[in-house]
């Protein structure tokens, strides 16, 4: 058994703006002094645990929910249960609270936290023990939290509880942040929207005008998955282990981020994938494009550096991988199923 599973990623998104920063514009990097593109690892995980992938299937009943609003969904609860809404405000505040700090003068807690499927369980039980008793919450019942669960993305992309460390999960997968091989400029959109009431009579302009950014490019994404402490994360439900890997695969093969899709329909697949196994310390390719691509076919000429960078990372250290998988759209090498058969049989 394999411990590390790497995933060496290319993909091309047409104009787009998948992740934002605090200005509106899509996010950068400055790399082999020239100015990428960068969508950030925080916005893949999300798209990618909140997509069919991880939210249908097998694999539904073992998902997490991350909220800061836990306290609130129980006092809604309480509520419709017949408990009145000031013992149902209280009731819920230490609910809520066994998960984290709560706001000032609020049963919403300060920081997002991640529920694992057997702890939303356990606080929708005692909420309705609650409202058959007609009491308070008794302090040994207050013990809702769970180191061992069977969460999978909570298992993949970790949790922190501030309050509560020693229910803490470790990530078993890195997700590093995806940047454009090439040096990528962040362009200007401006539109105008048109008045479909307005004959143009006396007033022939346009109703709205507006400005976005858009960039496009083709990324690199580097993943990696400790298999082992996946298993640990899992113990209670090992065989989850496996069909994590698969799902976190194709999410990351077919998944964007959902920022400005509907302005953008910037939907992608990779164009091309390496898939990696073995016991050798995990490193990331990126250095395949520290130098940008130019030219004018950006994917063969990045498939030639990472290619041929992995062949020199082998020779200088000997190889860094037991097992190696490719899957390359546009020269019919391999196929997606075939790179998800490999992962999933770590």
């Amino acid at each position: 058994m394999a411990k590390f599973i790497q995933l060496h990623l290319l993909t091309s998104y047409p104009p787009a703006n998948l992740n934002r920063d605090d200005l509106g514009r899509p996010k950068t990097a400055i790399m082999g002094g020239v100015q990428r593109l960068r969508v950030s690892s925080q916005s893949l995980k999300r798209a990618w645990r909140t997509s069919g992938f991880f939210k249908t299937g097998p694999l539904s009943s073992h998902a997490g929910v991350r909220t800061k609003e836990m306290g609130t969904r129980i006092q809604q609860r309480l509520i419709e249960g017949g408990v009145s809404e000031d013992d149902a405000a209280a009731w819920a505040g230490r609910i809520a609270g066994v998960f984290g700090k709560l706001k000032k003068n609020s049963i919403e807690i300060e920081q997002l936290a991640h529920f694992s499927p057997e702890e939303q369980k356990a606080v929708q039980d005692l909420a309705d023990r609650l409202i058959q008793a007609g009491r308070a919450p008794a302090e040994d019942e207050l013990k809702l939290l769970e180191k061992n669960h069977t969460a999978v993305d909570i298992a993949l992309f970790g949790r922190m509880l501030a309050a509560n460390p020693f229910f803490n999960t470790e990530a078993a997968a890195q997700v590093a942040h995806a940047v454009s091989v090439h040096e990528a400029a962040v362009e200007d959109d401006f539109f105008t929207a048109v008045d479909d009431l307005n004959e143009g009579v006396e007033d022939v302009g346009a109703a709205h005008m507006g400005e976005l950014e858009f960039g496009a490019g083709l990324f690199y994404l580097y993943v990696c998955i400790d298999g082992d402490l996946l298993k640990k994360n899992l113990e209670q439900k090992p065989e989850l282990a496996p069909m994590a890997v698969r799902a976190l695969t194709e999410a990351a093969a077919k998944t964007a981020p959902t920022g400005k899709q509907n302005s953008f329909a910037s939907r992608a697949y990779a164009s091309y994938i390496m898939a990696e196994k073995g016991d050798q310390q995990p490193r990331s390719l990126v250095v395949s494009f520290l130098k940008p691509v130019g030219g004018t076919d950006y994917l063969a000429e990045s498939i030639e550096h990472l290619e041929a960078t992995c062949g020199r990372m082998d020779a200088a250290y000997g190889p860094c991988a037991d097992e190696r998988k490719v899957m390359n759209v546009f020269s019919g090498q391999g196929a997606l199923e075939g790179i998800l058969n490999f992962v999933e049989g770590f």
